[in-house]
């Protein structure tokens, strides 16, 4: 019989095991497996499906799984071991169940169902290297990771592996605030003693804090955003303190409403701390409860209940956010509570920049973010409308100017306003913003939207974003920015690191891994793309955007029959049709292509000109493409600015219009 032909891959290998299998076996095997079992199906197999992996096979006490990237395999890993370890923090120590995690990228083969080869026996020797609770991997890993997914590295050099010919070079991983830490083996490549003080270990945890949306307790439901409003507040304010690391308001938030424990939401976040609390409002009467709580006791450091008026709101927040800092720095840092009061205080009153003092032009700014936010055309007209009250009450209210600048931008960008209408709007917003406030992020980041998308003054945009960044480092929405800009540039590798980055800053927020599946698909990498699209739609199934992007994901995959089914279920009508029309010509579906370009035409014209001149371009009708593109250039419509590295515009590349094109727009 002939013989098989061998069919190999790159890919990424993950492989686990149990540390001390044999001793929780010999003290109660029908409990070890009972628990094992639990595990696997609660934890191991839902992250691993999660991230786009393949458990190839499980073993008695583990499992072998294959990923399309690194960065979904090691993100992956990263999760299984916190949920593991908070779920195993109940047991006695000397009956957890620890797993030891290794991960390698490289050439495999495939037999069936199953795959061999040295990627695969490289990724085992890497996990017997790992420390219960930790994750080893390899040089051609680290290689495609960046210090953005909230480990802190240990290089271990190059190690010797057995029945590996060459040295591996290897790292250790460990979490900020959430994995047990990696002893790094104190041995060299050659086998002999190293000194522990040359292995890079992990760095000192810092005070790091999750703000969770407040429950409204008032009889009123309309006062739900007063609650969210306080509490985004606090996180704003202690986001900007010195030395505290803030989880995002999207991953926090994300727990609103679920009845998840609170170290089990600490575990998920990455944070030591977690402050939450009430609100009850009756007319002018506040109550405001707000406790402080340790994470890995359960117990609290700090509570304080508040009985004031609406007009004493802000000496509240005040008073919340100078014992927080305070009650941290204290436990975490050393610092004697009682003697950093005044310069806590200082850094309050500095990190709040841009507010208002007015108790009802604040009441009016938390409506307005609160309904922009749910991004829908009825609700951003009806925050616009709050944001203009509250601007009418305080005119120097520089937050409620950069939230209103986002909100025409929003509008503009949406056709729900026309563009130069919408935009310049934005701009006067924005601008008003910074001249009351030129250290305000917020209006910094708000700026360069509009440079970017409607003036096409890529370097003013960039350095608007380079100050955001320096004024307020640890933020999602900046790093989310920043990797816009650089895909649009066309620079791929670095929208990507910055992409990972916002997606490190805020975990469970789905724009951020929108951004990080939507760079990856301009720059090729499709598997990545993704398993970050999917993840996205887990966080939020219904969102607009993301069925789109991961639509051309499939289509440039050649996996077009995904692609349809991807874009049809795309709730924005007219990137839905454009889906249609994109996949349906792919599969030899002429009359059906047409019929939807001709839908996408008639009905959105030249609201939506880029994504008509995509349609044509995908199609070969190049001429058609231009043209479309020439009235996407006239209206200024903001979907241009994505050009240069827009994949269904590939077959544009080589025509003299497009260079003219790229040439007038300021990249080339």
């Amino acid at each position: 019989m002939p013989g098989r032909r061998l069919v190999h891959r790159l890919a990424a290998i993950v492989v686990a095991d149990v540390a001390g299998f044999s001793r929780l076996m010999e003290r109660d095997e029908a409990i070890t497996f009972t628990r094992l079992r639990q595990l696997r199906e609660e934890i191991t197999e839902p992250r691993v499906f999660a991230y786009g992996g393949r458990i190839v096979k499980t073993t008695g006490d583990g499992f072998l799984a294959e990923f399309p990237s690194a960065s979904a395999a090691l993100r992956c890993a990263i999760e299984i071991q916190r949920d593991m370890v908070a779920h195993e923090s109940r047991h006695a120590s000397e009956t957890r169940i620890r797993l030891r995690i290794g991960i390698n990228v490289g050439d495999i083969i495939i037999d069936g169902d199953d795959v061999a080869g040295d990627g695969v026996n490289i990724a085992a020797r890497l996990e017997a290297l790992a420390q219960p609770d930790g994750i080893c991997f390899s040089g051609t890993v680290r290689e495609q990771i960046h210090d953005d997914l909230g480990i802190v590295l240990a290089d271990l050099g190059e190690q010797k592996l057995k029945n590996i010919a060459r040295p591996i070079h290897v790292f250790a991983a460990t979490l900020e605030g959430g994995m047990a830490a990696i002893d790094a083996p104190s041995v060299d490549a050659a086998g002999a003693s190293r000194d522990p003080a040359s292995v890079r270990g992990p760095s000192p945890a810092s005070p790091s804090i999750a703000v969770l949306p407040f429950v409204n307790l008032s009889h009123d439901e309309a006062n739900e955003y007063f609650a969210d409003g306080l509490a985004e507040e606090l996180l704003n304010v202690l986001a900007r303190i010195r030395g505290l690391r803030v989880a995002s308001r999207t991953s926090a938030f994300f727990f609103k409403g679920k009845n998840v424990g609170i170290p089990t939401v600490a575990h998920r976040l990455g944070v030591a701390t977690v402050l939450e609390g009430s609100v009850r409002r009756s007319g002018q009467r506040i109550r405001i409860t707000a406790q402080l709580i340790d994470a890995a006791s359960d117990s609290h450091l700090w509570s304080q209940v508040y009985d004031r008026t609406l007009d004493d709101i802000f000496s509240v927040q005040s008073d919340i956010a100078n014992s927080v800092v305070v009650e941290l720095r204290a436990a975490l840092l050393g610092e004697r509570a009682g003697g950093a009061g005044s310069s806590v205080e200082a850094e309050v009153r500095a990190a709040a920049t841009g507010r208002s003092a007015d108790p009802e032009a604040y009441r009016l700014y938390l409506q307005g973010r609160f309904y922009v936010l749910r991004i829908t055309e009825a609700d951003v007209a009806r925050g616009v409308g709050f944001y203009r009250q509250a601007l009418d009450v305080d005119p120097a209210f520089a937050l409620a100017w950069s939230g209103l600048s986002r909100a025409y931008h929003a509008q503009a960008g949406r056709g729900w306003l026309p563009v130069t209408v919408g935009m310049e709007q934005a701009r006067d917003a924005a601008q008003r913003a910074l001249a009351l406030a030129p250290g305000l992020p917020e209006g910094h980041i708000a700026l360069a939207w509009v440079l970017a998308d409607y003036d096409w003054d890529w370097k003013s945009a960039q350095g608007e974003l380079e100050r955001a960044l320096a004024l307020a480092p640890g933020d999602g929405d900046a790093h989310r920015a920043s990797a816009s800009l650089a895909m649009q540039l066309g620079r791929g590798e670095e929208s990507i690191a910055l992409a990972r980055r916002a997606v490190a800053l805020d975990p469970l927020s789905k724009p951020a891994h929108v951004v990080l599946g939507d760079c990856c698909m301009r720059a090729g990498h499709l598997d990545e793309a993704v398993a970050s699209l999917q993840f996205a739609l887990d966080l939020a199934p219904n969102a607009g955007i993301t069925h789109y992007i991961l639509s051309c994901a499939r289509l440039l995959q050649g996996r077009a029959a995904e692609a349809l089914n991807e874009g049809e279920r795309e709730p924005i009508p007219y990137l839905r049709l454009l889906c249609v029309a994109l996949a349906q010509h792919t599969l030899g579906d002429t009359a059906a292509s047409d019929a939807a370009l001709r839908r996408l035409t008639d009905e959105f014209g030249e609201a939506v000109a880029f994504q008509i001149a995509a349609a044509h371009a995908w199609r070969g009708e190049i001429d058609a493409a231009f043209g479309w593109l020439e009235h996407a250039y006239a209206e200024r419509d903001p979907g241009l600015g994505e050009s240069v590295a827009y994949p269904l515009l590939r077959a544009l590349h080589g025509d003299p219009r497009w260079h003219a094109l790229m040439h007038k727009m300021g990249f080339e």
